[in-house]
């Protein structure tokens, strides 16, 4: 087995093992990571290459694919918190499509920056989870006095 066959198997496994918090926290993770290449190619010089206008545009597109599935991830029936991180993100695909047509890495820094934030509470909410499973409790014996 090659190493990006293994690396391949490990990644597919990481994902299917793992938990539906740990999976929102990968996709923020992804559409970070997805956001700061985008951002990284538009130096000064990126209008005169049609070839880094695609790659930052394939960024964006799949930074827009990312928040569709937080968004169809969402419980709505959750209330009000379900809510707001719709409208959020809704938010976020209205400025990606922006910042892709006018190519402005502020627009596309500034989501980094919010979906960065969202990434931190979800990390910390899934390891709070996670470390605060609640411990079997002994039997304290039986009442007798009826």
């Amino acid at each position: 087995m090659s190493y990006n066959q293994a690396l391949s198997a490990y990644r597919e496994t990481r994902v299917r093992t793992a938990s539906q918090g740990s999976l929102i926290v990968m996709l923020y993770e992804e559409a970070i990571k997805q956001l700061g290449a985008a951002i990284e190619l538009m130096d000064d010089d990126f209008r005169k290459n049609t070839g880094r206008i695609e790659l930052i545009n394939n960024h964006i597109l799949k930074t827009q694919e990312i928040i569709t599935e937080l968004m169809a991830s969402l419980n709505m029936e959750a209330g009000e918190i379900a809510a707001n991180l719709l409208a959020l993100y809704t938010y976020f695909n209205q400025q990606l499509i922006e910042a892709n047509i006018e190519k402005k890495p502020e627009k596309l820094q500034f989501i980094r920056n919010m979906m960065d934030q969202l990434r931190q509470a979800w990390a910390e909410a899934v390891n709070t989870t996670a470390n605060t499973t609640p411990a079997q409790k002994a039997p304290a014996g039986i009442d007798i006095a009826g």
